[in-house]
């Protein structure tokens, strides 16, 4: 049995919606944990129609490991919420102080080994980031809240979705820090990484998937006419990563620099099966034109499995029933198949001590 911790994301948004959606029709041999409010989650089930007594509020790993096959745990490590502050689309300070909690609380079980794998609804990171106390005012984004908190040295984001996988150099960060970020350990890591995810991903034994790795400057620099980011940083980078692919028995072919344009388009056709991009935007603008909805966000690098749906809280349409559950869906089967038989060499060093963004209790 493989059990999965669903932190389900802002209370006021879609989160709710797509994670009680997904965990009602979750394969066998699957249990999910939803890590939030009871009320918040009872009233998007009641959104999908799902049968309320589905749901079994749980408090120990014991009544984890217990739970029926079409039962669905429901942890709450939080006060609970008034209808104020869970008011689809319209996101609350305490709303955001409880996300940040129930994100930790998920990953508490995945750490101590109560579940296999820790999935993540939408958050808002602005909710987050004004709910109030140090840790909660520093928050960018799952990766890097889940980087600091479990120590881990380093992390990279990726995109896996049926066409091509992606994975990103640098994160959410402003455009005009974007090139003085791009180093080559940077772009050295973000390339094993995707590597090492394509070849646990591949269903082909002894696969050898063949990676493009883009250039920040148009039309790959130009020999330095137009940059020379590719020449100092992304072409070292890409050694780099060969050496440790190398070391690490992970057998791929990375190519590069390769024109942004170039790369994106030639996977979209099959022709690579990830490219590691450069910044945000440079990956989600491709990604969301080719698998909106159905791609899986994927964090590489940490102790514990995590993936993540690609889409935000959709606060326009939350509290009517009609967000799509898919990328939901697609999360959860990913994090269950990299969970199945892994046995992390990295350690956890974990951050309990967070407690000053935890919501009021």
């Amino acid at each position: 049995m493989t059990i999965l911790a669903v932190s389900i994301g802002c209370p006021s948004g879609i989160g709710p919606e797509v994670s009680v959606a997904a965990a009602a029709t979750a394969s066998r041999g699957v249990r999910v944990v939803l890590v939030g409010d009871l009320a918040v989650a009872l009233r998007a089930a009641s959104l999908r129609g799902i049968d309320p007594r589905r749901f079994v509020r749980v408090a120990n790993s014991s009544q984890v490991r217990a739970l029926a096959s079409r039962a669905i745990g429901v942890l709450q490590p939080t006060a609970s919420l008034s209808l104020r502050d869970a008011r689809a689309g319209v996101p609350s300070k305490r709303g955001g102080a409880a996300q940040l909690a129930w994100i930790d609380a998920a990953t508490d079980l995945v750490v101590s080994g109560v579940a296999d794998a820790l999935v993540t609804g939408p958050v808002s990171k602005s909710a987050i980031a004004g709910s109030g106390g140090a840790v909660a005012a520093r928050f960018l984004g799952h990766t890097e809240h889940l980087q600091r908190r479990l120590d881990a040295p380093e992390v990279v984001m990726a995109f896996a979705c049926e066409t091509f996988t992606t994975s990103l150099v640098t994160t959410h960060l402003p455009l005009a820090r974007v090139p003085r970020a791009i180093t080559k350990e940077a772009v050295g890591s973000s390339t094993f990484w995707l590597a090492d995810l394509l070849v646990r991903l591949s269903r082909k034994a002894h696969a050898r998937p063949k990676i493009a790795v883009a250039s920040l400057n148009p039309h790959a620099g130009e020999g330095g006419l137009l940059g020379r980011e590719e020449e100092s940083a992304i072409l070292p980078g890409i050694k780099l990563a060969r050496a440790r692919a190398r070391g690490a028995g992970v057998a791929c072919e990375i190519l590069g620099p390769v024109p942004a344009e170039t790369a994106f388009r030639v996977a979209a056709g099959g022709g690579f099966a990830g490219v590691v991009a450069m910044y945000h935007d440079q990956a989600t603008i491709p990604m969301k034109l080719v698998g909106f909805g159905e791609a899986v966000n994927v964090s590489l690098g940490l102790p514990i499995v995590r993936t993540s749906v690609d889409h935000g809280t959709a606060y326009d349409i939350a509290g009517r029933g009609v967000a799509d559950p898919r990328g939901m869906t697609l999360a959860l089967g990913l994090a269950a198949r990299l969970s199945r038989g892994r046995r992390s060499s990295l350690p956890v060093k974990h951050r309990v001590g967070d407690e000053e963004d935890r919501a009021d209790e």
